[in-house]
């Protein structure tokens, strides 16, 4: 069985049920309002709905605990198609959130919607393990961030990873053109 893409999903459920309540569940799941169990539990029809799956996940019930992390992820991505200018509270509250792909979605969003109220909080991301994260990171800081961050974005011109170095080079020429200055 084919799924629906995300944007389509999610524009179902804000047609049915009304875009505020829909952003309503997201940033309750985002930030763990609406715990694990609960969103498995009685929660489960609106994780469906913003899921597009009768069983989010495709995990055997009790669900593992350990992905409950998910729930997140899926919240945060519901913030790339539909918005509201209170969910930037929820995003920085989970900047440190202890899922990556979560922190991943809120650097995503934070280029997307040009959240320069962010940018501080994502910049230890600069620093993580997995290059996607820091490639997000450094695309968040080129489509939204000053000055004072230009040294941070810099310091992984020599990355190891092709992506992040890329990216980079993009952050820095957006960064420039945007504050339309020379960066050096």
């Amino acid at each position: 069985m084919e799924r629906e893409p995300p944007r389509d999903v999610i524009r179902a459920a804000c047609a049915k049920y009304g875009e505020d309540v829909v952003i309503d569940w997201c940033v309750a799941y985002l930030t763990g309002e609406i715990s694990g169990e609960d969103a498995y539990g009685p929660e489960l029809p609106k994780l469906v709905a913003i899921t597009g799956s009768a069983n989010p996940g495709g995990w055997s019930q009790p669900v593992d605990p350990v992905n409950f992390y998910w729930i997140r992820v899926w919240a945060a991505r519901a913030f790339l198609y539909i918005w509201r200018d209170d969910v930037v509270d929820a995003l920085l509250a989970v900047t440190d959130d202890p899922a990556w792909r979560v922190r991943e979605h809120v650097a995503r969003i934070t280029a997307q919607r040009e959240l320069g109220q962010l940018v501080d909080a994502l910049i230890p991301m600069l620093d993580h393990e997995l290059p996607r994260v820091r490639a997000a990171a450094v695309r968040a800081v080129g489509a939204a961030g000053e000055f004072e961050h230009v040294e941070a974005v810099e310091a992984l011109r020599d990355d190891p990873d092709q992506t992040v170095r890329a990216a980079v080079e993009r952050a820095l020429d957006g960064l420039a053109r945007r504050l339309d200055r020379e960066l050096e």
